[in-house]
């Protein structure tokens, strides 16, 4: 008997050592949600702060131009209509670069990705700052275009892989606080300093700003492989699922509606009888800062029931935009509105990512860069509709367009994914 037992003890003892090349045979699958890396960050919250960090240096750079059009057009003997389109190209560059990219860098460390965008970024507002023709200046811009849509896909979906649970709704909410806080802080500084010191050194000094969120992204995130390699193939697989396609319906609608009416909001506060240059910059600053606490607001509401918050937005975002046209006579009426139009607004790019992070959890990145692909579409879209809406049946018009395109939004359907949104 124990002559016979000792084999069979040593077999059994084997056997786990047979077992055992089992995971490695499944790494080579990245597409198994299973194999997702364990991420354990020293400093989580610092992380993903500089994520937003990242955020806040894109979307500066993307939207600097809007305040420096005249100078800048004026430097480079270039009509302000032509200069334009350094406003313009980046957004439908970042559009096709945002799904491209991860497939094109679908094994790379996503801390590697990110500091070499941010460098990229850094180059680019160097050459701006350097261009002695406006070409070169398209040159950069386009190369800024790149940076936004791979910024927006690989770190849209970083902060709930971060810090998971619980704390995902927050996390996200803290790296698309960057957005808000770039369009409350940045751009008026970066205007400022144009303004101040000519445009070339507003670029310079974003040249500073993405070298230094470089530095910090190398520092404190910690090593991010790849969840899986996103391929060409993923996003029709992807688009398949009925709630992924309606929830990109949704925000297509919702995007557009808003950029339609707000690239034009200034001209549609001049009107209203009291509103000067000055109280109409307060009133786009309140908006601002309405919308920085709307981002937080909307990654609490977005925490467990992501579609339905997303939902909630259009609904009063719809109504908001509608109401400031029968509002014009009231220049109260239409500063109550504006702040709950800010405070609206800044929850659709939390919820609408962690909507479609919790549609799709197996495949967290590509949904981001869908996400990222239809969001500065849509951007894009919205301003040229708004465009042409205000060169001819005027500011009204315009409102309710985007009003209506925002109700619409809110009537798509779908549904929320029970427990997804919680932990993609």
């Amino acid at each position: 008997m124990v002559f016979h037992r000792a084999p069979h003890s040593r077999t059994r003892a084997r056997h786990p050592r047979i077992r055992a090349p089992h995971p490695r045979t499944r790494t080579r699958h990245p597409s198994d949600p299973l194999d997702t890396p364990s991420v354990r960050p020293d400093r989580p919250w610092a992380a993903v702060g500089m994520l937003a960090g990242a955020t806040f240096a894109v979307v500066t750079t993307e939207m600097l131009p809007v305040g420096l059009l005249t100078s800048l057009g004026a430097g480079l003997d270039v009509s302000a209509g032509t200069a334009g389109l350094a406003v313009t190209l980046p957004g439908l560059v970042a559009a096709v670069a945002a799904p491209l990219l991860p497939v094109a860098v679908r094994r790379a460390d996503r801390r590697t990705v990110l500091c070499a965008l941010l460098l990229l970024l850094a180059a680019a507002n160097l050459l701006t700052a350097l261009a002695p023709a406006f070409p070169v200046v398209l040159l950069a811009r386009l190369l800024v275009g790149v940076c936004m849509g791979g910024v927006w896909a690989v770190a849209a979906g970083l902060g709930a892989r971060l810090l998971p649970g619980p704390s995902a709704g927050r996390a996200t909410a803290l790296v698309f606080s960057g957005i808000a806080v770039a369009s409350v802080l940045g751009v008026p500084a970066g205007t400022f300093l144009g303004a101040a010191a000519g445009w070339r050194t507003a670029f310079a000094a974003m040249t500073g700003c993405a070298l230094l969120v470089a530095a910090g992204l190398a520092v404190v995130l910690p090593p991010l492989p790849a969840e899986g390699a996103v391929r060409l193939g993923t996003f029709p697989r992807l688009l398949r699922a009925a709630r992924v396609r309606w929830l990109l319906v949704t925000i297509a609608l919702l995007v557009t509606g808003h950029f339609a009416a707000y690239t034009y909001v200034r001209p549609v506060l001049e009107r209203v009888p009291g509103t000067g240059p000055g109280l109409v910059g307060t009133l786009l600053l309140g908006y601002g800062l309405a919308g920085v606490a709307g981002n937080f607001a909307g990654g609490a509401l977005a925490a467990r029931r992501p579609r339905r918050a997303l939902r909630l937005i259009a609904t009063v975002l719809g109504a908001v935009v509608v109401l400031l046209a029968p509002a014009g006579r009231s220049a109260a009426g239409s500063a109550a509105l504006l702040l709950v139009w800010g405070l609206a607004y800044g929850g659709v790019s939390v919820s609408g990512q962690r909507a479609l992070t919790a549609a799709a959890p197996t495949a967290p990145e590509a949904a981001s860069a869908l996400f990222a692909g239809v969001f500065n579409a849509a951007i894009a879209l919205g301003a040229l509709a708004g465009g042409r809406l205000a060169d001819g049946p005027g500011p009204t018009a315009v409102l309710l367009t985007g009003g209506v395109l925002a109700g619409l939004a809110a009537l798509t359907p779908g549904r929320d994914e029970r427990g997804a949104a919680t932990s993609p």
